[in-house]
């Protein structure tokens, strides 16, 4: 049984955590939190093994600071992580013997989608990715945009530029087109999230293989 945190669950991304590690036999819910509440004395309390941390761009950095220093293992899916942040989780990771997975998306599909943009991205070298999300969303480009791009740039070579272009309106969710194009054609590939529960499975994969990783591991792709 492993005994899991959610922080951050008061908000939509939380209170569908909360209900997906509540189905899972092999999950204990051992505490939810939020703004205002203690994340070091909750870990040491509820003895947690793993905290799953869907907060605000703002605090992230802290939090997995507290959670990776209380000795648990970490499941991150707050965007608005610098290259820099990325290094200095890396080395707490390794200083405090636990593990990290940060995942700028969850849902398989998205990951699918990233994956083929990178593999199209070897015979059509001209592209660029939309990213659209719903006004409240605080990080611009999204960090599944910015993983996009990133891993397009391992095809395309050193020097590449992948434009991003951002939306924010009322009525989305979360959706990403990866356009390319070429002699006489164009190719788009398109991910959209309907609701947040497609990003349950993939959430709750990483919680159960968290322990079993080295370091920090950054990507959902890495764990499939």
């Amino acid at each position: 049984m492993i005994k899991v945190i959610v922080n951050g669950a008061k908000g939509k991304m939380g209170q569908e955590t909360v209900k997906a590690v509540e189905k899972e036999s092999d999950l204990k819910l051992a505490a939810k939190l939020d703004v205002g509440d203690n994340l070091a004395e909750a870990i040491k309390k509820h003895q947690a093994q793993v905290v799953i941390d869907f907060t605000h761009p703002e605090s992230v950095i802290s939090n997995i600071r507290t959670i990776l220093t209380s000795g648990a293992h970490a499941v991150i899916g707050t965007t608005g992580i610098s290259k820099d942040d990325l290094m200095e989780i890396g080395k707490l990771c390794e200083k405090n013997k636990v593990n990290c997975l940060i995942a700028p998306n969850f849902a398989i599909g998205a990951v699918l989608m990233m994956q083929y943009a990178k593999d199209a991205a070897k015979h059509m070298r001209h592209a660029e990715i939309i990213e659209m999300h719903h006004p409240q969303k605080v990080d611009r480009p999204s960090g599944t945009a910015l993983k996009t791009a990133e891993m397009m740039k391992e095809s395309l070579g050193e020097g590449a530029d992948v434009p991003i272009h951002s939306v924010r309106l009322p009525g989305l969710v979360a959706h990403q087109e990866v356009i390319f194009g070429g002699l006489g054609q164009t190719l788009t590939i398109r991910h959209d999230t309907i609701n947040r529960e497609s990003f349950m499975p993939g959430v709750i994969l990483a919680v159960k293989k968290v322990a079993h990783l080295k370091g920090l591991v950054y990507g959902l792709e890495n764990i499939l």
